[in-house]
């Protein structure tokens, strides 16, 4: 008698590239490579314990999206931080990501529904322990998730550049910040996705981008 064998599905392994770039942005978002400092191919390679060609590729995207820069005769340097210009950023963003909440309340699998709430939920014990690296490192998975589920290739590459000037400036000035406040707002975005309803979504967007702006505002006065 045949038995029935059991398929399993397989998650496709992520590129190199893609992984680089998600070490590297790391470490600037968490100022492990300071603003303004320069960039070495070898060394960063080291730091994320990649292969060169892989981080090469990670750089370049970085530089493309303004993360990285290029100076002349000088090679490759971080970006600095602009604090007064964060709440354009943040206004730029808001518009992004209520057209990227909308499309995932839209699109998003049942898998993904529940993938958003599971980091967000993440982000709400990292919160109440007070772990910085735990809640950035769900904040950027809560991404992935959410940019995959809205099928909007545009908006994803518009915002991301953004998403990563946010996430290194809440790093920069977190105290001046609650970070149980944060990732509440980030659970409400993710329930509101995972309930299908779009309104409700882009509300949530703008929840969060309104927390944002409350926290750049504060840094401003400081």
């Amino acid at each position: 008698m045949a038995t029935k064998s059991t398929v399993t599905r397989i998650e496709p392994k992520r590129r190199a590239a893609d992984l680089a770039y998600d070490r590297i942005e790391a470490l600037i978002s968490k100022l492990q490579i300071a603003p303004g400092s320069p960039v070495v191919e070898s060394e960063i390679a080291e730091l994320t314990q990649l292969g060169r060609t892989p981080v090469r590729e990670a750089l370049m995207r970085m530089t493309a999206i303004g993360l990285i820069v290029q100076q002349p005769r000088r090679g490759l340097s971080v970006s600095t931080i602009d604090v007064v210009d964060h709440l354009n950023l943040i206004e730029t963003r808001r518009a992004l990501e209520r057209l990227i909440a909308t499309s995932s309340a839209r699109r998003a699998s049942a898998e993904q529904r529940k993938g958003l709430v599971r980091c967000a939920e993440k982000m709400i014990k990292a919160g109440a322990s007070g772990n910085i690296d735990q809640y950035m490192a769900a904040d950027q998975e809560l991404d992935h998730v959410n940019h995959a589920a809205c099928g909007n290739h545009s908006a994803v590459k518009a915002v991301v550049p953004l998403v990563v000037q946010c996430r290194r400036f809440w790093y920069r000035y977190q105290a001046e910040g609650e970070i149980s406040e944060g990732a509440r707002f980030h659970l409400v975005l993710a329930e509101a996705i995972a309930s299908g309803q779009e309104a409700q979504a882009a509300d949530g967007a703008s929840q969060l981008m309104d927390y944002l702006e409350r926290f750049a505002r504060r840094v401003i006065n400081v």
